[in-house]
Parts: structure tokens; sequence; C-alpha cells
């Protein structure tokens, strides 16, 4: 079957060179790339400096719906479940007109029609700060009407499952103020079942511990915004309020057993609510002479309260309950000046945040309680930086340099007390150099250099630990050192052909462990630890626009070398990805994308391979394209895999998984004088954002 899938991937990659090359001197279209016109017969993306920019507004893209079906066609780019990736980098920092994305709600409220062109950021500068990998800026186009704007957009979507969200955006706009909203409800629910197997040898004598789930997830969310824009002359100045409410009730039947012993039945019940809300303000200044100020301010504070209970079947087993309060809030500010220095442009600016996390834990089982104490962490962090970055064109060389440096303040207490070891202040330099080249309009190269200090992510600094069965514990890891990466990219493009080559070194990056942990019985732990890693990670990549069809072909491979003790992870992953987009009469929009991977490492994870996966969906719009239907099909074959496997310490564990990601989803959209919005405000600290 793997030969079959291999075959036709080949003869479709041949034959879409082929017709490419024959129709190539009647195909007349022009794209507009900002203010290069670039015939048809050339690529629609183009590398530009660090940049990958595709342009939108010339292509058969503007008809693929909204800002997601747009990014799951573009070199590089991935959509799982509406949630961006970029091989290789992972999730990036996305803005739309400058202005930091905060759910993905925008994306699909964006429509394809209003983009005009996409620029994703391979080396991203010193203002972006030093934790981001990868930068994605959807540029709209400059069009308003003057009156209220509204869309409404309702989907849903069977899997095992079924799942449904509606989404109510509406805009009013007059000559210099605009005052908008979005209202969003979404009923998630999903079903995962498998089975998990721990082999060790514990106490001289070999040992099996297993566990069989059948996890239901429901989720409901509720999302409300309100802000308003107002401009005048060159300065305008905005603000917005954003309230997200998720309820979550989570129910995992199963089973667990330890070597011969008979099978044990028990149930994971879960309730969860979060309540979340946002504050965004900015000022922004075009000043006599090309010089920009720009500012940004955020607020933002959380409250998340989960209730568990582990329930066996056996009158012999008593239920583990437990209860945690997690509360969260941030204040950023961020704020540049661009202007004109020694023949190129410069940036100064300042990024600061202040950010307070307490976690409240209570295990209500005495017995485990032995184990898996209640504590009370309360984690502060004081960030402090200033960036710069330069830029210049010197004829066909382009260059740009930066410098970032961070003050970092953290405290964390257990119980009232501060722990040391924890406890740290750090100050950072994070250099960042890119030189580019281009040799023709149809040729040019780019190398460039970072240098980052990651700091992990919250929820992975806890010291609590959450009773997962009788044998088995989950829990963070305090004692994590921040991840110093530097990373070496060669970038080019010739013709219809791109070329990516990156080099990673991660020193202290995190990865998942399973160990023995010291408890009167056998208890497995699962929790981050410090490793080394590099990676080197290539992709070629072909594409061509043929009059109303867009195929891309992106084959990769990523090599890493890790060792945990006397273990190695080294085992590279291979990986192709298909992406068709078509356009066809009478408003019909066709896009079909085939993708796969091989076995291999990342970090302590041996992830199976999946070798042909597929999905596609039609699109079609009435009305004067005011309204749109459209029809996906996810995993058409039902050919995803999900199993993985990890050895570390001795203990040898086998996940087996099946997610219910095969399915069909309708979306409805109605739009009355469709809008974009002006806000202009960016997220003051998309490191602290992304870390909550």
């Amino acid at each position: 079957m793997k030969r079959k899938h291999l075959s036709l991937i080949l003869i479709l990659f041949a034959w879409t060179n082929i017709y490419a090359q024959e129709i190539e001197q009647n195909d007349s279209l022009n794209y507009k790339l900002q203010e290069v016109v670039v015939k048809a017969k050339q690529t629609a993306t183009k590398l530009v400096g660090s940049s990958l920019v595709s342009n939108i507004a010339g292509s058969n893209l503007r008809n693929a719906g909204n800002a997601l079906d747009v990014l799951q066609q573009l070199p590089l780019l991935t959509i799982d479940d509406n949630v961006v990736s970029v091989t290789g980098k992972g999730v990036p920092v996305i803005y739309i007109d400058e202005r930091p994305l905060r759910d993905n709600t925008e994306l699909r409220q964006l429509q394809s029609t209003n983009i005009r062109n996409v620029e994703l950021i391979l080396a991203p500068g010193a203002q972006y700060g030093s934790t981001t990998k990868v930068v994605l800026k959807i540029s709209t186009r400059k069009k308003f009407v003057h009156g209220l704007s509204i869309s409404n957009e309702s989907e849903t979507r069977i899997r095992r499952k079924w799942s449904m969200n509606d989404m109510l955006d509406f805009s009013y706009h007059s000559a210099k103020l605009e005052l908008f909203g979005t209202g969003y409800y979404d009923h998630d629910n999903s079903l995962i079942k498998g089975s998990t197997i721990n082999r060790l040898t514990y106490e001289a004598i070999p040992t099996e511990i297993g566990t069989t789930f059948s996890s239901k997830y429901a989720e409901n969310n509720a999302m409300g915004k309100i802000g308003f824009n107002f401009s005048e002359g060159n300065q305008s100045f905005g603000a917005y309020y954003r309230f997200m409410y998720s309820h979550t009730n989570p129910l995992n039947i199963g089973t667990e057993w330890m070597n011969s012993e008979s099978l044990l039945s028990r149930k994971i019940s879960s309730e969860g609510n979060m309540r979340n809300h946002l504050i965004s303000i900015y000022y922004d200044n075009m000043f006599v002479g090309n010089k920009h100020f720009h500012f940004d301010g955020n607020y933002r504070g959380s409250n998340d309260d989960k209730f568990n209970e582990t329930s066996y079947k056996s009158y012999q087993r008593q239920n583990v309950n437990s209860v945690q309060n997690q509360t969260s809030t941030l204040w950023a500010g961020k704020a540049y000046l661009d202007f004109s220095f020694v023949g190129g442009n410069i940036t100064v600016g300042t990024q600061d945040s202040y950010t307070h996390t307490k976690l409240d834990y209570r295990m209500l089982n005495q017995t485990v309680e032995t184990y898996i104490p209640s504590s009370l962490t309360d984690a502060k962090q004081t960030s402090l930086a200033a960036f710069t970055s330069w830029s210049r064109q010197f004829g066909k060389f382009s260059l740009s340099a930066g410098l970032r440096y961070e003050y970092v303040d953290y405290l964390f207490t257990v119980d009232g007390e501060k722990d040391t070891d924890v406890s740290r202040t750090n100050h950072f330099f994070t250099p960042d150099i890119s030189l580019s080249y281009s040799f023709n309009e149809t040729f040019m190269v780019n190398l460039s250099y970072k240098m980052a200090t990651v700091k992990p992510p919250y929820s992975q600094l806890t010291s609590g630990t959450t009773y997962a069965g009788e044998h088995e514990i989950e829990g963070g890891n305090p004692m994590l050192r921040d991840e110093k990466m530097q990373n070496l990219q060669l970038f080019g493009q010739w013709k219809d052909f791109m070329l990516q080559v990156d080099y990673i070194r991660s020193l202290d990056t995190y990865a998942f462990v399973k160990q023995i942990y010291p408890a009167s019985t056998l208890q497995m732990l699962l929790h981050p630890v410090n490793v080394n890693v590099s990676e080197l990670s290539t992709c070629l990549i072909w594409g061509h626009p043929v009059k109303f069809w867009r195929p891309e072909v992106t084959l990769g491979m990523s090599k890493p070398w890790m060792k945990l003790g006397s273990n190695s992870y080294n085992k590279p992953i291979y990986s192709y990805n298909f992406q068709n987009s078509i356009s066809l009469p009478k408003d019909f929009y066709v896009s079909a994308n085939m993708r796969g991977q091989s076995r291999g490492d990342m970090h302590t994870n041996h992830f199976t391979g999946s070798w042909f996966i597929m999905d596609m969906s039609v699109r079609k719009t009435f009305l004067k394209k005011t309204l749109s239907i459209k029809l996906t099909a996810t995993d058409i074959f039902n050919t995803r895999n999900n199993d993985w496997s990890m050895y570390t310490y001795g203990i040898l564990m086998n996940k087996y998984q099946s997610y219910d990601r095969r399915g069909i989803t309708l979306s409805v959209q109605y739009q009355f004088h469709p809008q974009k919005s002006k806000y202009k405000g960016k997220v003051a600290s998309e490191a602290e954002m992304n870390r909550f």
C-alpha cells in the first residue's frame, strides 16, 4: 500500500512539472508583490531578504475562503485543527496589519479576498524578542466602506462526535472612528481511544504496567470582544477588551494492570472552568522625516479552577480526588522608534513585563498525599529588555543586524518559602544578523544567524504533581533552566525551486522523560528535564501557478543528535507535502492536500510513520460572494498514525492511540458590507503571552 501511495505522488509530481512547462508561454496572468510586478511564469512566493513573501491578491488563493484556507496552501505552513505551524520551527507569532493575533477566530474572520500578501519571516530580528523563532505577517487590502459591516459564520463538524461553533463579527466605520466587536461560541466534542504499556525492571523483576483508555473530551468556549480605533492625520490610537470563558468536562474510562494481575476498571472524570480578561491599548504616530513611534500596553488576568476524580470499581481502592486553582496576571508595555540612520533604517525600543502566577494544589486522598503532597506555589517575574536593529541595502546585498538585552528577575516560593535553587536573576545578550544577495530576479540567497534565550512555559515550571494512575504520576519541573539556542540558516530560491537548510544547537532545552519516583510503592514520574540537542533540517520546495491551478510540493528531512544517559535519539524523519488549490468556474474553489512522514525521533519521543494523509475541501460562493458554503473532509482514508514510544531511564513506554481526525465539516458564512479592522495595536510581550 505504501509503494502505491509513493508511486502516485511521483507520477503527480512529474505530470505537474510537464504540464506547467507546456502552457508556460500562454499564461499571461500578472501578480503584484508590493510595488513589483511579477509575471506568472515566476513562482508566486518570492524570497525577500530573510522572508518568504506570497502575493495573494493576484493569485487564485484570493478565492480560498478565509485566512486559514490561504495559509494551508503556502510553503512551509501547515494547519491542524485551526492551529498554524511552520515546518521545523513550530507555531509562529502572527500579525495582521502589524497587529498581533490574540486568538484564531481572527484568522477565520479575515477573508481571502481582503488579503494582499503573506510574509513569513524566517530570521526574526531583535524587535520580536529572543524567543521568537518565526513570524507570520498578513497584510490586507486598504479598502473601507463607511457604515455598518456584519458577518456571521456557522460551522458544524462530525467526526466520532458532533461539534459546532458560531461567530458573529461587526464593525462601524466613520471618517475617523471605527467601532468593532466579536462574539464567539464553540462546543467541541472529541474522542480518543488507545492504550499505554510500560516495561521496566523493578527490584530485579521484569515488570509491565499498562492502561487502556477511551477519553471523551467535551469543551464549551465563549468569547466577547469590543474595541475602537481613532485616527486623524498621521496619528492613531485605540483599545479593546476581550473576555473568554471555557468549561471542560472530560471523561476517561479504561483499565489498569500490573504484570499478571487482573484488569482494574477505572474512571477519570474532571471539570474545569477558565476565565480570561485581556485589555490592550496602543498609540501610533508617523512624524515628519519618516520617524515612526509606536506604543503598546497590555493587561491579562486569568483564573483556572480544576477538579479531578479517579474512581475504581474495586471496593478495595479509594477514590483519588484533587482540586487546583491557578491565577495569573500580566502587565506589559512595549515602545519603539523607527528612523533613518547611516543610509539605512534603525529601530530602537524597550519591551517590559511583570507576571505573577499562583497555583494552589490540594490532594484530597491521604494515602496518595504521602508521595503527591498538596502545595501552594507562587511565581513572580520582572522582565526588562532593550533592543535595536538596523538594516540597509548595498546594491544587490541587503544586511540587517540586531542586538537585544534582557534582565529577568524570577522569584519562586513554595508554601511561602523562597526556593533558592529555582529563583534566579539573569542577564541576556542575544544578537542576530542576516545577509542576502540577489543574483537576478529569479535567483537569490539568504544566510542568517541568531542566538536566543528561550524560557520554559510556566506550565512546565510547576513543582506540583498530579495523579495519573496507581503507578503513574505527571508533573512539571521548577528546576528547568533557560534554553540557550543558536540557529544558522541558509535559504535560497532559484526560479520555481526553494531550498532551506537549518542547523540548530540547543543547550538546556527540555524533553519529557519517565523515571522511577521515590515512594513506598512502584511509581513512575513523567516530567520534563533539560537536555542538549543538535538538529539539521532541510526542505526542498517546488511550486508553479498554472492558470486556475496552484500546486506546491515540499520534501523535507529532520536529523537530530541527542543523548540522555547511555541512550541516543538520532533517527531522522523524512516528510513530504503536496498541496493543490484549484479555482473553477461558477465561483467554485477546491483544495486537495496530501502529506506524510517516516518514523523518527523528536527529542525523547520516537514517532511512527504516517505515509499518506489526505484532506480536501470544496467552496462555493453565492449572492455576489456575500454568501459562502464550504465542505471539508479531513483524513479521508483514516491513515493518520498517532502512535509513539519513549525509552528513558530504563523505562520503555509504548503509546497506541487513535484520534478522531477523520470527519466532515460544513461551514456557512454570510457577510454584509465586509470590512477589515484598522486596529494597529501590537502585543506588548509576545513571549510572556505564549508562556501562559
